[in-house]
């Protein structure tokens, strides 16, 4: 067949009465018809479409004269300088310079790989916008999303509906985003989430700002944080006669998770998050309320201080018991609370869980908290100790001793106080029950106060609970064999 070569002057093709460059059209053949009084050329075979540096190659080329557009049929590739687009079926906009498809659509810049079902490039503009499934491919990022914009030139995306963007290091979800390829820094906005790769931590927000080259992250809307951690327990299961029989291994899932205004990220060596304003922390039994929190998270400590003079003291619950000091810091080993440290102004109160007017209370410059597998396994305190307990004899109220000293000791056994020792000019004064009884709130230490906003770990996740799914703190049985 001998090729039929058509140049479409401004004489014989209406198309380009407005336009700069001539489109010249190369075909196997052509056919002019003239439909609904129309005129259309249709090109078959080997089709190549030039406009400028637009180059497209097709299968078959239906050109509408009046509308100034083409219809591409056909194994279409279309190219102008370092882009290439390749899709089954599409249309070419001569007056808009826009090529578009709805047939499945793939961009290629040499720097992205970007697919989906529908797309629009703008060539005047080096800009696509892409809908429906969409998938963007870099050598260092994977993102999809239900509509993406593409600013070549700018290097940049902006990404809307269901994103969600993949590195070496992160994964972020949001309604929308925007990303910036050349700095790494990404805007996210509602309903966001980042994912550490690495450390199982998991971000949630209404606005982020992630720099990838600093490995910082700022959340300062409704930020949360939670880290996942589990933790295998074998129990010893006994016969009658007293001979263990079997040991089961349950599966504990234990959740950190912490609440605030504003919330940093620091994913170099150290993994630091800092959260500040209105900080609420969960972590199993314990509960703490603060304005500023740093959490080490290679160190395994987490930090709860005044961040001024004037600021509240971080209080912290655990149980029955309600801690206060300047600074908080909580000290953890294999996901379990190992030692708790309270600095300056340090006081603790608990309350018995029958007599709910009666509250033990120690206060001190310094209260260390030391934990085994079972709980609280001792109490050190530490300049100018004052304390307060109750007595009981046969679970029955028995009055109650005030003391000072330099130091205290105080030793746990199955959660009840088994001895405590006061050291550097101790005294103590012994008040009987008859005393006591009905007249408990006039027995307290300076500085004692009952804070009742411990935070609820439904009312922290309400809001969330589109991303979290996993079961908080439930014991899973995962394995049993007999011994």
């Amino acid at each position: 067949m001998i090729k039929y070569l058509l140049i479409i002057l401004l004489t014989t093709f209406p198309l380009l009465a407005q336009q700069e460059e001539i489109i010249t059209v190369v075909g196997d053949s052509l056919v002019g018809k003239f439909i609904d009084g129309e005129s259309i050329r249709e090109v078959y075979g080997n089709v190549v479409l030039t406009q400028g540096n637009v180059v497209i190659n097709c299968d078959q080329a239906v050109q509408f004269i009046s509308r100034n557009d083409a219809e591409l049929i056909g194994n279409v590739v279309v190219k102008q300088d370092s882009i290439t687009i390749t899709t089954p079926r599409g249309f070419y906009y001569d007056d808009e310079r826009t090529a578009n498809s709805s047939s499945g659509v793939m961009l290629d810049d040499q720097k992205v790989i970007l697919t989906a079902k529908s797309g629009v490039y703008y060539f005047n503009e080096s800009r696509a916008f892409f809908t429906d499934s969409v998938k963007l491919f870099d050598t260092t990022t994977t993102l999809t999303s239900d509509s993406l914009t593409y600013f070549q030139n700018e290097n940049r995306i902006i990404a809307v509906g269901n994103v969600k963007i993949v590195d070496q290091e992160n994964t972020i979800e949001a309604d929308s985003l925007q990303h910036f390829r050349d700095s790494r820094i990404t805007f996210a906005d509602i309903n966001v989430k980042i994912t550490s790769l690495e450390n199982n931590v998991m971000i949630f927000g209404d606005h982020l700002e992630d720099y990838a080259e600093e490995y910082y992250t700022l959340i300062n809307r409704n930020p949360l944080l939670m880290q996942v951690d589990s933790t295998y327990i074998d129990s010893l299961l006994f016969n009658a006669e007293g001979v263990v029989s079997d040991t089961v291994r349950s599966l504990r899932i234990d959740s950190l998770i912490i609440k605030s205004n504003l919330m940093e990220a620091y994913r170099d060596t150290l993994n630091i998050f800092v959260a500040k304003d209105s900080v609420q922390i969960i972590r199993g039994m314990f509960a703490s309320k603060n304005d500023f929190t740093l959490y080490r998270k290679n160190d395994d400590k987490i930090i709860t201080e005044k961040p001024t003079a004037e600021s509240a003291q971080p209080v912290l619950w655990f149980e029955n018991s309600q801690l206060t000091g300047d600074s908080v810091t909580i000290h953890l080993l294999n996901n379990r609370i190992q030692l708790l440290e309270l600095d300056q102004n340090a006081f603790i109160h608990s309350q018995n869980e029958i007599y709910h007017d009666r509250y033990d209370q120690i206060a001190g410059e310094r209260i260390k908290i030391n934990f085994d597998e079972a709980g609280i396994n001792s109490t050190e305190v530490e300049g100018s100790v004052y304390s307060i307990y109750y007595l009981y004899e046969d679970e029955l109220p028995n009055g109650l001793i005030k003391a000072t000293s330099g130091t205290a000791v105080i030793k746990l056994e199955d959660d009840k106080v088994n001895e405590v020792r006061l050291y550097g000019s101790p005294k103590s004064e012994y008040y009987p029950e008859p005393q006591v009884k009905g007249n408990e709130f006039s027995y307290t230490l300076p500085g004692f106060k009952i804070i009742s906003s411990r935070p609820v770990k439904e009312k922290l996740l309400s809001g969330y609970s589109g991303f979290i799914t996993e079961k908080e703190n439930t014991v899973e049985i995962s394995d049993s064999s007999a011994n």
